[in-house]
């Protein structure tokens, strides 16, 4: 099974939308394998967004990164990735498909709610700077079963 990191941003926490967040991958059949509020350091958003560290917007970025805590999430599923990104939507909120997270709550294309990892290294990456071991559940769900196919497990 494929594992994805999954922030909730300052704006989706304000706005109270963390619960609708949950249910929308939970209904997804995506399994909750870990789960905290974290406050960003600059270690932490200088290691997340490296690839953005000499773009213009990047000192915007990390102060609105640091506005509020995170909720931080781990989810895990068969193309667990791909099965996120398409419920989460395209970065530009306004632009986004109309049942996805972006799609149904947000605006902007900076202030667009949540985070979720692009790739499986970009996964390996965030959950080693978000999760400890012992924050990580291993858990047999029965869900399963009716979820995904014998062959799919």
């Amino acid at each position: 099974m494929q594992k994805t990191v999954v922030l909730i941003k300052p704006d989706g926490l304000q706005r109270g939308l963390v619960g609708e967040i949950m249910h929308r991958f939970e209904r997804k059949g995506l399994k909750l394998i870990g789960l905290k509020m974290v406050t960003m350091t600059d270690e932490m958003l200088d290691n997340w967004y490296s690839h953005h560290k000499e773009k213009d917007f990047f000192k915007e970025l990390k102060k609105f990164m640091t506005w509020t805590p995170v909720v931080a999430m781990l989810w895990e599923g068969v193309e667990a990735i791909a099965a996120v990104r398409k419920v989460v939507g395209i970065t530009k909120s306004r632009e986004a498909e109309a049942g996805s997270v972006r799609g149904d709550f947000g605006m902007s294309g900076t202030q667009n709610i949540i985070h979720a990892s692009d790739s499986l290294e970009s996964a390996e990456k965030e959950l080693g700077l978000i999760f400890n071991g012992d924050e990580i559940y291993d858990y047999k769900s029965d869900m399963d079963k009716l979820i995904y196919s014998e062959e799919e497990a």
